[in-house]
């Protein structure tokens, strides 16, 4: 009798157990915080702040369906500096920020869901540069533009290549045409994305330096369940091929 009790109980107790994470996970709402980084995440109007639908993009479309499988709620805005919503995300509890570059130094200071997309370094020159390299270390004799506070200005400053940073990215395309900057360290495919859309085309890759994936970085206070749900949305979308297909609809 006392050990049935025992099991009725035991059972009891895993079920309210289990009632209680479902129902947390429901009433979780995270804020989502992103930048203008074309074509993964923009403003429709072309604005540095944005909110809700007046937002689309790859990255943006992939999170929407994300969670909506996954059936938690959430908020998003798009802000500007990339500095500014990064700290946000990193101090502030149900805060998230995408797309980010997942680097070693980076990955304890968050949890992570992805991979989103691909987002390979590379170094640009305007059409018929003769500059060619075949190292980073040979790019260090040239004047290097990059964005600021970007992963890939973060790594070029530590290497000692010293880049002129930019509070936008696309400014570095039209300093790149007029002969300020010989290079351009960007992402690909966003460089050529915000070059096309400053009317500058015919770019020149002199060099793909690194391949980084993109992901969804979430403050470290966000549940272990509420990550594995989006994780596993995410999973679904890529297996049945729509991850591919909403890429499709921007490059």
């Amino acid at each position: 009798m006392f050990k049935r009790l025992l099991v009725v109980v035991a059972s009891a107790t895993l079920l309210l157990s289990t009632l209680a994470r479902a129902a947390e996970t429901a009433d979780t709402s995270l804020v989502l915080l992103t930048e203008n980084f074309p074509p993964y995440n923009m403003a429709k109007n072309g604005k540095n702040f944005a909110q809700g639908e007046n937002i689309d993009g790859i990255a943006v479309d992939i999170v929407r369906e994300m969670f909506k499988r996954a059936g938690i709620n959430y908020s998003l805005t798009l802000r500007f500096p990339w500095e500014r919503i990064y700290k946000m995300a990193l101090e502030q509890p149900g805060y998230g920020v995408f797309v980010m570059a997942r680097l070693p130094e980076r990955e304890p200071l968050f949890k992570w869901v992805g991979p989103i997309g691909p987002d390979d370094w590379i170094m640009l020159a305007k059409a018929g540069s003769k500059i060619t390299l075949e190292s980073l270390e040979q790019a260090r004799k040239y004047k290097i533009g990059a964005y600021k506070g970007d992963a890939i200005a973060e790594t070029l400053t530590k290497q000692g290549l010293a880049p002129q940073v930019v509070l936008r990215d696309q400014d570095n395309a039209k300093k790149l045409v007029a002969g300020q900057i010989d290079l351009w360290a960007t992402g690909d495919p966003a460089g050529r994305y915000l070059a096309k859309q400053e009317g500058i085309s015919g770019l020149k890759t002199v060099l793909r330096f690194n391949s980084a994936e993109l992901y969804l970085a979430l403050n470290k206070d966000v549940s272990d369940e509420v990550v594995a749900k989006l994780q596993a949305a995410l999973d679904a979308m890529r297996a049945e091929g729509l991850v591919e297909e909403i890429m499709g609809r921007y490059l």
